[in-house]
């Protein structure tokens, strides 16, 4: 380690401790509490992730009176928006993370909510950048693309209608049944935006070596494997109701599939140690064809149209979409149609 490292090292944990010990200060505790527990878990330190310790206390610092879950998460995102710190904003998603999966139901509401009603981007660091040196620049990017995993769990789960974590989800397939195929086209559609960001990880996936970096895609594949779960049993019931759909329908169908394809190798490459889960894979390319032949049938179909006349009949074909095959339209003698020059 470079001379200029260290002292830098040796200055994040002089700031670490004189944070922790102004914080202490407080006269509210409990604002106070909060922010000793988010100090101490977003050390500046890289070695390793915030300890489970550490995790278990940030989120009982959230639990009591109405003003702790917003004093927790105030904390966190005071945290995260003032540092310049790859590695402190990396472990303040983390813990974010884990307010999202494990926290009471009123942090993750305090969460969903912030600053007034959540959104696209409501963390605000898609411009993100530590320039300390090329380490952390790369850690950038890995911060940038975290923060967005975070923010379509939030969108996800107000498609879903409960947070991805809920054990809600185990009544998921009774729910499938009772909603419109319109209704599980739109959650389809939302499920696969978050697959398609989560595909998008940064190029430096050897910097999944280092153990923050590890852990929070550990956490982000136990989304991605919920995910999995929430879009299968919708595509197996949208599957069982493919003769019912328009042609409008499928195409939307077909055209959320294709882009869930095209995620598959770079997930694999992201989650190598992960079950491949080819009967995933495998229900996505069946539901897939079998509605394309669907479409390619419906749009085949030959429409027969019968000419009477005094003196002779004839017959006329082209397609149309919405007739049975051989169905018979008739033609006024005339050989034109009513309230039609």
């Amino acid at each position: 380690m470079s001379l200029r490292k260290r002292l830098r090292n040796l200055a994040h944990n002089l700031k670490d401790k004189a944070s922790v010990f102004a914080a202490a200060l407080s006269i509210k505790r409990h604002v106070s509490s909060a922010r000793v527990h988010v100090l101490r878990a977003t050390t500046h330190s890289l070695s390793t992730p915030p300890s489970e310790a550490r995790v278990a206390a940030v989120l009982s610092a959230g639990q009591g009176s109405h003003l702790l879950p917003r004093a927790c998460i105030n904390a966190l995102m005071d945290r995260l928006h003032r540092t310049q710190s790859a590695t402190v904003a990396l472990k303040c998603l983390f813990m974010l993370h884990n307010v999202m999966a494990k926290g009471p139901f009123t942090l993750k509401d305090h969460l969903s909510h912030y600053p007034s009603n959540g959104g696209h981007n409501f963390l605000n660091l898609s411009t993100f950048r530590d320039h300390s040196d090329l380490e952390t620049l790369e850690l950038s990017s890995w911060v940038r693309w975290y923060a967005g995993v975070l923010e379509h769990v939030i969108t996800v789960s107000r498609v879903l209608g409960y947070y991805l974590s809920s054990s809600l989800r185990d009544s998921i397939k009774r729910v499938c049944l009772g909603v419109s195929s319109g209704d599980l086209l739109y959650k389809i559609q939302g499920l696969v935006v978050f697959v398609e960001h989560v595909s998008h990880v940064p190029e430096s996936l050897h910097l999944q070596k280092n153990d923050l970096v590890y852990e929070l895609v550990r956490l982000v594949g136990e989304d991605y494997g919920s995910v999995q779960r929430e879009i299968l049993l919708r595509v197996e019931e949208i599957g069982e109701r493919v003769g019912n759909l328009d042609v409008g329908e499928l195409r939307e169908l077909v055209g959320y599939l294709e882009r869930l394809e095209e995620t598959k190798e770079r997930l694999q490459l992201l989650f190598v140690n992960r079950k491949k889960n080819n009967g995933f894979w495998d229900l996505i390319d069946r539901t897939k064809a079998k509605a394309v032949a669907v479409v390619e049938e419906r749009e085949g179909k030959w429409l027969t149209v019968v000419r009477r006349g005094t003196t002779q009949s004839g017959s006329t074909r082209f397609t149309n979409p919405f007739l049975d095959p051989g169905q018979l339209i008739p033609v006024p003698p005339s050989g034109g149609w009513p309230g039609v020059n």
